[in-house]
């Protein structure tokens, strides 16, 4: 944070996790349908016809792994777009989570060769034939609770600089900051006496 010349986050600010809690990783195909769902989205967003997206779903048998906004985006193009358009860099979050890119570096824009790890939509790549071929190699838990903790606080310090109108360090604004912790948030599961079960990906609490 002091590299990035951020505020810091006060000294009450609630933590990621509480000592002797344990961590673990969604299931690795549960990252991967959420890793390719937001994928379609992102070319919803950019021109992929409703029919071809809903036709994708159906033959990758991705529709329960569908949240209804998306649903609606995806069938009708009913939401808010910008919003959709803002989960390319959740999508380069999960695609770290499981091994497909080589940094989450907050400095840094997605990895150019993401689209090159993604589903190949155009070709018809399905769900199934995506994951043969980029046997996923998730990290470990406590690599990716960490990188949690500093988006945690990154997210925090990029949202006070904009709150303050100063200059942001590096290429990423708030919104991106926020999209990776949000994947992260959603990604990582701690178990311990202070924490809810697991939430679905809408229910992702960013507030603080």
């Amino acid at each position: 944070m002091r590299r990035l010349r951020l505020p810091l986050p006060p000294a009450q600010f609630p933590l990621v996790w509480e000592p002797g809690d344990e961590v673990e990783l969604r299931p690795t195909a549960d990252i991967e349908a959420r890793t390719a769902v937001l994928h379609l989205v992102l070319a919803r967003c950019f021109g992929m016809p409703a029919q071809a997206g809903m036709s994708w779903l159906l033959s990758s048998h991705l529709v329960a792994a569908v949240t209804p906004p998306e649903w609606q985006f995806v069938a009708g193009s009913r939401g808010d777009h910008r919003s959709f358009v803002l989960h390319h860099d959740a999508v380069f979050a999960l695609s770290w989570v499981l091994g497909l890119t080589k940094h989450l570096d907050p400095e840094a824009p997605t990895d150019e060769r993401l689209m090159e790890v993604l589903p190949n939509l155009p070709a018809g790549e399905t769900f199934s034939q995506w994951r043969s071929r980029t046997l996923a190699a998730p990290r470990d838990a406590a690599e990716a609770a960490a990188l949690l903790d500093l988006y945690y606080c990154l997210d925090w310090g990029y949202l006070e600089v904009e709150r303050r109108g100063e200059a942001r360090p590096g290429f990423l604004d708030a919104n991106a900051i926020g999209q990776r912790r949000w994947a992260l948030e959603w990604a990582i599961i701690f178990h311990g006496p202070y924490h809810d079960p697991p939430a679905g990906w809408e229910e992702i609490d960013l507030s603080t």
